[in-house]
Protein backbone atom coordinates (compact mmCIF):
# COMPACT_ATOMS: atom_id res chain seq x y z
CA UNK A 1 0.00 0.00 0.00
CA UNK A 2 1.27 3.35 -0.47
CA UNK A 3 0.68 6.44 1.75
CA UNK A 4 -2.16 8.00 -0.23
CA UNK A 5 -3.76 4.30 -0.08
CA UNK A 6 -3.60 4.38 3.63
CA UNK A 7 -4.46 7.71 3.95
CA UNK A 8 -7.62 6.53 1.61
CA UNK A 9 -8.16 3.90 4.08
CA UNK A 10 -8.31 6.31 7.44
CA UNK A 11 -10.62 9.04 5.58
CA UNK A 12 -13.42 6.47 4.07
CA UNK A 13 -13.71 5.03 7.40
CA UNK A 14 -13.96 9.21 8.65
CA UNK A 15 -10.88 8.55 11.01
CA UNK A 16 -8.99 11.51 10.04
CA UNK A 17 -9.97 14.37 12.43
CA UNK A 18 -9.23 18.06 11.84
CA UNK A 19 -10.07 20.24 15.08
CA UNK A 20 -8.37 21.09 18.78
CA UNK A 21 -7.76 17.67 20.14
CA UNK A 22 -6.00 16.55 23.57
CA UNK A 23 -3.59 13.46 23.25
CA UNK A 24 -3.28 11.29 25.32
CA UNK A 25 0.47 12.44 26.06
CA UNK A 26 -1.25 15.43 27.04
CA UNK A 27 0.03 17.60 24.43
CA UNK A 28 -2.59 19.27 21.64
CA UNK A 29 -2.99 18.85 18.16
CA UNK A 30 -5.04 20.26 15.33
CA UNK A 31 -5.31 16.57 13.76
CA UNK A 32 -5.91 13.25 15.08
CA UNK A 33 -6.33 9.72 13.56
CA UNK A 34 -9.07 7.90 15.39
CA UNK A 35 -7.27 4.11 14.79
CA UNK A 36 -10.17 2.89 16.24
CA UNK A 37 -12.79 4.20 13.28
CA UNK A 38 -10.56 2.24 10.52
CA UNK A 39 -9.97 -0.61 12.82
CA UNK A 40 -13.92 -1.09 12.69
CA UNK A 41 -13.79 -2.61 9.56
CA UNK A 42 -12.35 -6.49 10.05
CA UNK A 43 -11.48 -6.42 6.38
CA UNK A 44 -9.80 -2.69 6.29
CA UNK A 45 -7.74 -3.89 9.63
CA UNK A 46 -6.76 -7.34 7.98
CA UNK A 47 -5.11 -5.19 5.07
CA UNK A 48 -3.80 -2.95 7.39
CA UNK A 49 -2.25 -5.14 8.92
CA UNK A 50 -1.36 -7.42 5.96
CA UNK A 51 0.28 -4.18 4.44
CA UNK A 52 2.47 -3.71 7.90
CA UNK A 53 3.70 -6.96 7.97
CA UNK A 54 5.13 -6.99 4.29
CA UNK A 55 7.21 -4.35 5.00
CA UNK A 56 8.80 -5.65 7.89
CA UNK A 57 12.35 -6.82 7.10
CA UNK A 58 12.13 -10.48 6.44
CA UNK A 59 14.40 -11.81 8.96
CA UNK A 60 12.32 -9.98 12.02
CA UNK A 61 9.00 -10.94 10.88
CA UNK A 62 10.66 -14.72 10.79
CA UNK A 63 11.66 -14.30 14.45
CA UNK A 64 8.93 -13.31 15.76
CA UNK A 65 6.70 -15.80 17.96
CA UNK A 66 3.74 -13.67 19.23
CA UNK A 67 2.28 -10.25 19.40
CA UNK A 68 1.65 -8.22 22.24
CA UNK A 69 -0.27 -5.34 22.41
CA UNK A 70 -1.25 -2.40 24.86
CA UNK A 71 -5.14 -2.60 25.52
CA UNK A 72 -7.12 -0.53 24.62
CA UNK A 73 -5.75 0.95 21.50
CA UNK A 74 -3.74 -1.65 20.28
CA UNK A 75 -5.91 -4.37 20.95
CA UNK A 76 -7.41 -5.22 17.53
CA UNK A 77 -4.20 -4.29 15.10
CA UNK A 78 -2.42 -6.25 17.55
CA UNK A 79 -4.89 -9.57 17.00
CA UNK A 80 -4.81 -8.53 13.37
CA UNK A 81 -0.95 -8.41 12.71
CA UNK A 82 -1.00 -12.23 14.83
CA UNK A 83 -3.44 -13.16 11.90
CA UNK A 84 -0.72 -11.89 9.27
CA UNK A 85 1.98 -13.01 11.29
CA UNK A 86 0.42 -16.71 11.76
CA UNK A 87 1.10 -16.34 15.59
CA UNK A 88 -0.61 -16.20 18.52
CA UNK A 89 -1.68 -12.05 19.67
CA UNK A 90 -2.42 -10.83 23.17
CA UNK A 91 -2.42 -7.83 25.19
CA UNK A 92 -0.98 -6.23 28.28
CA UNK A 93 -4.14 -3.80 30.45
CA UNK A 94 -3.43 -1.25 33.17
CA UNK A 95 -5.87 -1.69 36.00
CA UNK A 96 -3.58 -0.37 38.49
CA UNK A 97 -1.74 1.90 35.85
CA UNK A 98 1.11 -0.13 35.39
CA UNK A 99 1.02 -2.82 31.98
CA UNK A 100 0.80 -6.67 32.87
CA UNK A 101 -0.20 -9.21 31.07
CA UNK A 102 -3.78 -10.76 33.28
CA UNK A 103 -6.42 -13.25 31.90
CA UNK A 104 -4.09 -15.98 32.10
CA UNK A 105 -1.83 -14.70 29.36
CA UNK A 106 2.11 -15.76 30.02
CA UNK A 107 4.73 -15.34 28.06
CA UNK A 108 7.63 -18.16 27.99
CA UNK A 109 10.92 -17.08 29.15
CA UNK A 110 12.67 -15.26 25.73
CA UNK A 111 9.50 -15.68 23.94
CA UNK A 112 10.59 -13.28 20.95
CA UNK A 113 7.65 -10.62 20.91
CA UNK A 114 6.22 -7.93 18.09
CA UNK A 115 4.67 -5.09 20.36
CA UNK A 116 1.94 -3.45 18.49
CA UNK A 117 0.45 0.00 18.65
CA UNK A 118 -1.90 1.36 16.93
CA UNK A 119 -0.25 5.20 17.17
CA UNK A 120 2.90 6.38 19.03
CA UNK A 121 2.83 9.77 19.75
CA UNK A 122 5.71 10.28 22.41
CA UNK A 123 6.77 6.74 22.77
CA UNK A 124 6.06 6.79 26.58
CA UNK A 125 2.79 4.16 26.39
CA UNK A 126 4.83 2.10 23.96
CA UNK A 127 8.01 1.79 25.78
CA UNK A 128 5.87 0.82 29.24
CA UNK A 129 3.94 -1.69 27.31
CA UNK A 130 7.74 -2.86 26.36
CA UNK A 131 8.73 -3.13 29.83
CA UNK A 132 6.07 -4.85 30.39
CA UNK A 133 6.71 -7.22 28.41
CA UNK A 134 10.14 -7.81 28.97
CA UNK A 135 9.24 -7.97 32.51
CA UNK A 136 6.96 -10.65 32.03
CA UNK A 137 10.05 -12.78 30.50
CA UNK A 138 9.13 -11.79 26.65
CA UNK A 139 11.97 -10.53 24.20
CA UNK A 140 10.69 -7.73 22.50
CA UNK A 141 12.34 -7.85 19.06
CA UNK A 142 10.60 -4.76 17.35
CA UNK A 143 7.43 -2.64 17.59
CA UNK A 144 5.20 -1.79 15.20
CA UNK A 145 2.14 0.49 14.84
CA UNK A 146 -0.04 1.92 12.24
CA UNK A 147 0.82 5.50 12.77
CA UNK A 148 4.06 7.21 13.84
CA UNK A 149 2.78 10.70 15.14
CA UNK A 150 6.28 11.29 16.65
CA UNK A 151 7.49 13.12 14.08
CA UNK A 152 11.03 11.23 14.23
CA UNK A 153 11.41 11.79 17.35
CA UNK A 154 10.49 8.39 19.28
CA UNK A 155 12.79 6.33 20.40
CA UNK A 156 11.70 2.70 21.48
CA UNK A 157 15.07 0.82 22.04
CA UNK A 158 14.10 -1.70 19.58
CA UNK A 159 13.19 -1.38 15.83
CA UNK A 160 10.46 0.15 15.00
CA UNK A 161 8.11 0.17 11.89
CA UNK A 162 5.05 2.17 11.66
CA UNK A 163 2.73 1.53 8.49
CA UNK A 164 2.69 5.21 8.16
CA UNK A 165 4.91 8.50 9.43
CA UNK A 166 2.44 11.45 10.12
CA UNK A 167 3.64 14.49 10.30
CA UNK A 168 1.70 16.43 12.42
CA UNK A 169 2.33 19.27 14.78
CA UNK A 170 1.84 19.28 18.39
CA UNK A 171 1.92 21.53 21.17
CA UNK A 172 2.15 22.03 24.58
CA UNK A 173 -1.33 23.75 26.36
CA UNK A 174 0.42 26.77 27.18
CA UNK A 175 2.10 27.46 23.81
CA UNK A 176 -0.97 26.91 21.45
CA UNK A 177 -0.83 28.85 18.01
CA UNK A 178 -3.82 31.39 18.24
CA UNK A 179 -6.01 29.59 15.89
CA UNK A 180 -5.81 26.26 17.82
CA UNK A 181 -6.51 28.25 21.04
CA UNK A 182 -9.58 29.59 19.46
CA UNK A 183 -11.39 25.76 18.83
CA UNK A 184 -12.72 24.31 21.61
CA UNK A 185 -10.63 20.92 22.80
CA UNK A 186 -11.63 17.37 22.95
CA UNK A 187 -10.19 14.58 23.89
CA UNK A 188 -11.14 11.55 21.34
CA UNK A 189 -9.27 8.82 22.60
CA UNK A 190 -9.29 6.08 25.33
CA UNK A 191 -7.92 8.39 28.48
CA UNK A 192 -10.20 10.76 29.17
CA UNK A 193 -8.51 11.42 32.86
CA UNK A 194 -6.49 14.72 31.00
CA UNK A 195 -9.39 16.39 29.53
Amino acid sequence: MTEDEILAEFRAAEALLEGHFILSSGLRSPRYLQCARVLADPVRAGRLAQALASRLPREIRKSIDIVVSPAMGGVIIGHEMGRALGVEALFVERPDGVFELRRGFRLAPGQRVLMMEDVVTTGLSSREAIAAIEAAGGKVVAAGALVDRSNGSVDLGVPFFPLIRLEVPSYTADQLPPELAAIPATKPGSRKELV
